[in-house]
């Protein structure tokens, strides 16, 4: 899994056979698919692995949705950011992996519904809509880091989140 998590999401997902995979790893190609009976069951292994619970925080809700940027921020500034895993699958892979894309959707809402919790537990009027506008700045941080470079788009979208929970505030 170490090796085809690090080459599908450096390399991209197509571009990486599985006979590279298995190289990679030391193992033969027979060993690979006695694990994965298909690329398309290692491309789901790998994007469940990437699947990290978030850890426990002592800070206050609203806190802990802002902290989510600052962790986005220190993942930018490491150099070596390629995107999210889960939306960099489901533009590779197209119609071509259904499994692919009700992972990531299964990840992105658990992420959202995450943060709608933060926000019941803050107080905010509407935390639905709120943690839904959000994860859209979340999103937009991620796309905006790959256009522009500049790990700073996180702290600046980290603001805005800021300025929304104010406004939410009852």
């Amino acid at each position: 899994m170490a090796a085809a998590d690090r080459l599908f999401y450096q390399k991209g997902i197509r571009a990486v056979g599985v006979d590279t995979v298995a190289a990679e790893a030391g193992i033969s190609k027979r060993s690979l698919y006695d694990t994965f009976p298909s690329k398309d069951a290692l491309v789901a292994a790998y994007l469940r692995q990437r699947i990290q619970p978030l850890p426990p925080s002592d800070l206050p809700p609203a806190a802990q949705v802002l902290a989510l940027f600052d962790q986005l921020h220190v993942r930018f500034a490491h150099g070596d950011f390629r995107g999210c895993p889960f939306v960099n699958a489901v533009t590779e892979l197209a119609e071509d992996c259904e499994t692919a894309r009700a992972i990531a959707l299964d990840y992105k809402e658990d992420r959202r519904r995450h943060i709608a919790s933060l926000l019941v537990r803050a107080g905010v009027r509407d935390p639905e809509v709120l943690a839904s506008q959000i994860a859209l700045l979340f999103e937009g941080a991620i796309a905006s880091m790959l256009v522009r470079q500049d790990a700073e788009v996180a702290l600046q979208a980290r603001d805005a989140a800021a300025v929304l929970i104010r406004a939410a505030e009852t």
